[in-house]
């Protein structure tokens, strides 16, 4: 398995613990205000993205769907209401986050069709091809080892399946470059810690954001894995791109 830069970035340098357990902690410390400081930071703006990133799925109308790195479960609540699946398995390494998100299912009514599980995007537990479609927002960067995740989402993808990852990227236009590196240095990682209290999740989103091979690199990943039909869509002058490859 190859190494990527973005895969030794862990939120904490001076951790034993490995970036797994690492994540896993961060997101339990981070998990009650998680949802407020994405709403806060992108001034709203995730909802589209996610918005757009399930609506990749509409022509395949899948039927049983697999969302990793699930967190609080938005992308799965947003899936039925766009796509009308039979049934959503989210899983997540953080319990703290799958707690909240069992609470928003639950308002929801959703109960019957979303079922969240504590899982590992690396060792996912279910039979090859059982799913339709698998769906990551702003996960991939956290995977310890990013080819046997997208590895193991390839083996339960059932053949055409389809999967869509949201993910953070960096612009390259010019003054929108400089201007969204300011924004993360200055504005992301002081908000971040006066609202999460967690000194290293802000810095570590910064890190590992930069460190991520994004756009044509991360879609050669997925045809070297074999995906195919792999296209990469950047979204809001290239803050943010949607990635989907089929099995």
């Amino acid at each position: 398995m190859t190494e990527f830069a973005h895969d030794i970035i862990v939120p904490s340098k001076g951790s034993d613990l490995s970036k797994k357990d690492q994540v896993a902690d961060m997101f339990n410390n981070i998990a009650c205000r998680y949802d407020f400081l994405n709403r806060f930071l992108s001034a709203g703006i995730d909802i589209w993205w996610r918005k757009k990133a399930i609506r990749q799925l509409i022509k395949l109308r899948p039927k049983n769907i697999l969302d990793v790195a699930t967190g609080t479960a938005d992308v799965a609540i947003m899936t039925t209401a766009i796509l009308h699946p039979d049934k959503i398995t989210g899983i997540d390494i953080s319990d703290g986050m799958l707690e909240i998100g069992r609470i928003k299912i639950k308002k929801r009514g959703l109960e019957k069709t979303i079922e969240l599980l504590n899982g590992d995007s690396e060792t996912i537990k279910f039979a090859d091809n059982s799913f339709d479609a698998v769906t990551v927002a702003f996960g991939v960067r956290n995977f310890e080892n990013l080819e046997k995740g997208l590895g193991e989402i390839k083996r339960v993808l059932k053949p055409g399946g389809k999967l869509v990852i949201l993910e953070f990227s960096q612009p390259q236009i010019a003054g929108v470059k400089q201007l969204y590196n300011m924004y993360m240095k200055l504005v992301a990682r002081n908000v971040g810690k006066l609202f999460s209290k967690n000194r290293n999740a802000y810095k570590y989103l910064d890190e590992s954001i930069k460190k991520f091979p994004e756009g044509k690199n991360f879609t050669l990943i997925l045809d070297n894995l074999g995906y195919t039909n792999t296209y990469c869509k950047p979204l809001s002058l290239g803050i943010c791109s949607i990635y989907c490859g089929e099995n």
